[in-house]
């Protein structure tokens, strides 16, 4: 009843009928900003308002004129896939002076338009907070002038301001995400891989410079995403003497027998005086120093280049709707916010608040406050940052805790993307932290036939940005093996498990947990981490390896789309993985730009079909000329795939033709996405602290017993945190049937595919963002955001 309600209050209260809105990109570009426009322009449409362009930025907003056009649902199409900003950006100094301002507000009053959603960095959305300040003043100055009319003044008497910030520097405080980060971080990590190729061949040293001159975001995750051997950012100068450190860290690295070096360079690197720390120092440094082969690559725009990841064209369209239903419900009363997510959650921030925030953070690196600095990032990336050190900064022996407990580490289930990841993450923390690790092969098919040996430190060494399951995994579950695998623990005396893994793992951990009545041996913590690319385990809201199943689909559907390019009008039908978990189908088709997703959580008959035959028919007569439909491989037993390529077929004869592809295994293999690398990384890292915590409370007279509910857990990610729940609890949330969980978040974006494709449906505004406060210890900037 209450979501019935909250759609009635958004079709009767929030209709945009007589409202004009006009977005615009300003400032430098970052990837995603066009999925940014469309999803403004498509949503205000759907709601009834007039929506503009406002091209070049603030500059089309003084010169006016042809430069601020009337948008239709047309002129965005084939636009999500585009880099880029195709509106255009620009720096503008006129609209820094008072006048550019004046002629700025008289265009906009002459076309009515009192809502601006402007995507850009932190100057940009404060020009467009100081305009919203002069508004009326600035009216006052025209009808002074002559320039309109007195009535205009009361017609448009308020300026609404919604901003999303698009910048791939990651900069702007108060969000988790801006858009073009991800994508960054896509360019950098292809360069990274690619280099670490030629390096190993000629055993070279490579100093990367990335961008980010007031920030080190870019920096320190693509760092912690590739396992660079040191990474230099401005946040955080080195210590002084960091030149022989870094070298002693290079040399000890190759006397181990790697035969290459990362060093990554933020390009407003300095030292602890504030003097530039570059790559060409570095390179002469190690040169000098070491006599390594070195050479520097600097990536420049490249990292604003390319296509938009499947996170950021999500991020943006998200973000996108959520700025229209933001204007629609702003008074004259309301300050300018800014969109974000945060977890899963749409967020509303002052603008001002989060402006000031950000300032305060070059406040205190101006003032060498560098510890500050990082706090005032955010918890995020002050983890982010330990989490690096942990893992980059092997402590000598002597330094380690001695905690004689021995931990299993092993992979359950299908291979995803960020497993190894995973692994490498839960060695170096566990060695760390005193214990000894234990790798099993090839899951509990391997575990009770004793494929179990000791891993060290250097073992995981270049394990992140490996593809599939380094340790071997299979779906084997250990109930018919518990005797044997109980055996194999007490043989090597095995304190603790870490489960990375799918569904088989979440299985695998309640028949250990029943397992315990019977044998001692499984009365041990035990840890579940989710890596998947079906996104289908209860308890977290994101796994490891669907992010990087979501860029494959998303890339696979751009290429299957343009080859359509030029020809007469296709359709397309694709088949995706996930069992009976349509979360690949639902996000890819938002990322992709589709017409239709077919799941099995949301049943659909023939006359299902039928109408998305007609509605895409419709479109391909006036507009489109390819059509993109998604079909989960087990959304229904009798509309197969086949099925609906013949019906579409069929019923598309002299409109349309159409193609059809099954994805098939392609959506598992691959290099894990940087989201999947630092989300593998940091989740896993979690786990093993939980892992010394719970060993060192419930170790007693001699051994470790551990038989309580939530000392078996499955780490996930919900909503706004990571958080440890006891699998025992998760059974009432699961259909086991179906592998599935029974609620799950991803259902509510299928409305907003549904709008952005020209679908008339309900959209439940129950969850949008509320306005909220940018305080230093938010929730969302707790550990758990978003991983990244």
């Amino acid at each position: 009843m209450a979501q019935s309600e909250s759609k009635k209050i958004f079709f009767e209260n929030l209709s945009g009928a007589g409202k004009a809105i006009a977005v615009l990109t300003s400032g430098g570009d970052a990837q995603g900003m066009n999925a940014a426009v469309r999803a403004v322009v498509r949503m205000g449409l759907y709601v009834g308002a007039k929506v503009y362009f406002i091209r070049e930025g603030y500059q089309g907003m003084v010169d006016g004129g042809e430069n601020i056009t009337e948008a239709t649902w047309e002129s965005v199409s084939s636009m999500l896939q585009v880099g880029g900003t195709v509106i255009g950006s620009a720096r503008c100094k006129d609209f820094r002076s008072h006048e550019g301002r004046l002629k700025a507000a008289l265009n906009l009053v002459k076309l009515g338009i009192t809502n601006l959603c402007v995507i850009g960095g932190d100057g940009s959305l404060t020009g467009a907070n100081l305009f919203r300040e002069e508004w009326s003043g600035l009216l006052a100055e025209l009808v002074e002038q002559g320039s309109i009319e007195q009535q205009s003044v009361q017609t448009y008497s308020a300026l609404h301001i919604v901003g999303m910030v698009g910048s791939i520097d990651n900069d702007f405080c108060g969000t988790d995400m801006t858009i073009g980060t991800d994508s960054a971080l896509h360019r950098i990590i292809e360069v990274v891989d690619a280099i670490m190729t030629t390096a190993q061949s000629h055993q070279r040293t490579f100093v990367l410079e990335v961008m980010g001159r007031h920030c080190g975001y870019l920096a320190l995750v693509s760092a912690l995403a590739c396992g660079a051997d040191w990474v230099l950012i401005p946040e955080m100068p080195p210590e002084d003497g960091w030149e022989e450190k870094m070298c002693q860290k290079l040399s000890a690295t190759r006397s181990r027998g790697t035969r290459l070096n990362i060093i990554i360079v933020a390009e407003g690197a300095i030292d602890r005086h504030g003097k530039p720390i570059t790559s060409s120092i570095v390179k002469d440094l190690v040169v000098k120093c070491l006599g390594f082969d070195t050479r520097v690559t600097i990536l420049g725009h490249v990292q604003r280049g390319g296509t938009p990841s499947a996170f950021d064209r999500i991020l943006a369209s998200r973000m996108g709707v959520e700025a229209v239903l933001a204007l629609l419900e702003t008074t004259a009363n309301t300050p300018a916010c800014v969109v974000s997510l945060c977890g899963n959650q749409s967020v509303r921030l002052p603008l001002m608040e989060c402006v000031q925030m950000t300032q305060e953070v070059q406040k205190a690196m101006d003032g060498k406050k560098f510890e500050e600095a990082v706090k005032l990032r955010g918890r995020s990336f002050e983890n982010n940052l330990k989490t690096y050190k942990l893992l980059a900064h092997r402590k000598p022996e002597s330094e380690l805790p001695t905690s004689n407990f021995n931990v299993a580490v092993l992979n359950v289930g299908a291979p995803a993307a960020g497993m190894n990841a995973a692994v490498r993450s839960a060695v170096r923390v566990g060695i760390s932290e005193g214990h000894k690790m234990f790798a099993v092969n090839d899951g509990f098919e391997g575990f009770y036939k004793g494929q179990i040996k000791e891993i060290k430190w250097a073992d995981v060494g270049g394990w992140t940005g490996q593809g599939g399951s380094l340790l071997g995994t299979k779906r084997t579950l250990p109930a018919k093996h518990v005797g044997k695998i109980a055996e194999q623990m007490r043989t090597h005396n095995i304190n603790a498990l870490l489960v990375i893994g799918g569904f088989e793992a979440f299985l695998s951990l309640l028949e250990l947990l029943t397992a315990r009545g019977k044998y001692d041996e499984f009365c041990v913590p035990m840890i579940m981490v989710p890596a998947t690319v079906s996104n289908n385990i209860p308890g977290s809201d994101l796994s490891i390896g669907a992010d990087t199943a979501l860029d494959a689909i998303t890339t696979t559907c751009d290429r299957i789309k343009q080859s359509a390019s030029g020809t007469k009008r296709r359709v397309f039908i694709i088949e995706t993985m996930g069992g009976y978990c349509g979360y690949l189908a639902t996000v890819a088709g938002l990322a992709a730009g589709a017409d239709a997703a077919y799941i099995y959580e949301e049943p659909f008959d023939i006359r299902d079909l039928q109408a998305n035959v007609e509605h895409l028919t419709e479109k391909m007569k006036t507009s489109i000329q390819r059509g993109l439909v998604l079909r989960n491989e087990n959304s229904n037993d009798n509309y197969t795939t086949d099925f609906i390529y013949q019906l579409y077929t069929e019923e598309g004869k002299g409109v349309f033709d159409c193609r059809k592809n099954v994805l098939g295994h392609m959506q598992q293999g691959g290099a894990p996405s940087p989201f999947d690398r630092n989300f593998g990384t940091k989740i896993s890292a979690k786990a093993m602290q939980w892992v010394t915590k719970k060993l060192v409370e419930t170790f007693r007279q001699g051994r470790v017993f551990a038989n309580t509910e939530d000392s078996c857990c499955l780490l996930g990610m919900r909503r706004r945190a990571l958080i440890f729940q006891p699998v025992v609890q998760l059974k009432g949330e699961t259909d086991f049937v179906h592998r599935i969980p029974k609620e799950q978040w991803w259902l509510k974006l299928r409305p907003l595919m549904k709008i952005l494709a020209k679908y008339k449906t309900s959209y439940d505004v129950s969850d949008s963002g509320q306005l909220e406060h940018v305080v230093h210890n938010r929730p969302k900037d707790s550990d758990a955001s978003v991983a990244m």
